[in-house]
């Protein structure tokens, strides 16, 4: 039985941060994978609903698809403060509470607030409106820097994304989580976006005064990219790349929003999961392609980003082949 996703449509709807989701979730995807999603909007409050731009929406599903659902998606919520009912509260805590996922996009994740799900769990949201939600939900472990954030401390999986951006690396994020890399790699290429960011990068990245075009990290990223495996130090890619080491760490984390050893863990810990998933070679020769060093080193990073072992992880992912 495919994976059903209810999103919630409501008077006001964003439209721009909901069709980021529709694009790439309620997409007919079975051409990928036979197992894609069931992707159903549902009103979540009565009389007619129209989206921020004006245009009429008549969802066929309602509150009683949440009762059902796998996963629970909010794009967005219009006016941050204002309660929603009390039948989608209610409706989100009994699906909560039999372990269905809630995703959140940018201002959506008031409204789990509201629903009092996010006291003590991490959550983040567009910048703009984090010290809002901090202020307003003081139990909230707000994190304003993350493009998004998977919470799996209660019963339930919350994911949270920061603006509109991050909604899209945040549903590429929940592919991977639930189809593997291939498949969220082969739909991000169709949609010319980044195959993936992580979400503990930062939200945005300042370039100040003097960085220009000449200082683009393309041939950098490529070539670290192309050398996983191979062990090296940052003082030598700097000369490589004609920089003085200050000088390459500086405008890497201007450019990227990451230190450079932070980007390079994490597509070491990408590249790992995509032999987990691709092919039946041993956790140390895995360790060793994608440059984690050790078997040792490769549980650490994927317990500390995903949560799991190597061997759990490629289990769940066959699993869910």
């Amino acid at each position: 039985m495919a994976h059903m996703i209810a999103a919630a449509i409501y008077d006001g709807l964003l439209a721009f941060e909901y069709s980021i989701a529709r694009e790439i979730l309620g997409r007919d995807r079975r051409n990928l994978t036979a197992d894609w999603y069931e992707f159903r909007p549902c009103r979540v409050e009565r009389g007619k609903l129209f989206t921020s731009h004006g245009l009429e929406i008549r969802p066929p599903g309602n509150l009683e698809d949440f009762a059902t659902a796998d996963t629970i998606l909010i794009a967005g919520w219009a006016e941050l403060l204002k309660r929603p009912s009390e039948p989608m509260l209610e409706a989100l805590r009994c699906a909560h509470a039999r372990g269905a996922r809630l995703v959140t996009i940018c201002t959506g994740a008031f409204v789990v607030a509201h629903a009092g799900l996010l006291d003590g769990r991490a959550a983040t949201t567009h910048w703009l409106h984090a010290d809002t939600l901090s202020d307003a939900f003081p139990e909230i472990l707000v994190d304003a820097d993350a493009l998004y954030l998977h919470d799996r401390s209660g019963p339930g999986q919350i994911s949270t994304s920061a603006g509109c951006a991050a909604g899209l690396d945040l549903c590429l994020a929940v592919v991977r989580e639930d189809f593997g890399l291939n498949v969220a790699n082969t739909i991000a290429r169709r949609m010319v976006a980044p195959v993936h960011r992580d979400g503990g990068q930062s939200q945005y990245a300042e370039s100040p005064a003097g960085v220009t075009e000449d200082d683009n990290f393309g041939p950098v990223l490529d070539w670290m990219v192309l050398h996983l495996d191979q062990p090296f130090a940052m003082d030598g890619i700097a000369r490589k790349f004609g920089f003085s080491l200050r000088t390459f760490q500086r405008r890497f984390r201007e450019i990227m929003g990451l230190s450079p050893h932070q980007w390079l863990v994490q597509q070491r810990v990408a590249r790992a999961r995509e032999l987990l998933e691709s092919s039946d070679q041993s956790v140390e020769q895995i360790a060793t392609l994608s440059g984690l060093g050790s078997a040792a080193n490769l549980r650490m990073h994927l317990a500390r980003h995903l949560g799991t072992t190597p061997r759990a992880y490629r289990s769940a992912f066959r699993a869910a082949s």
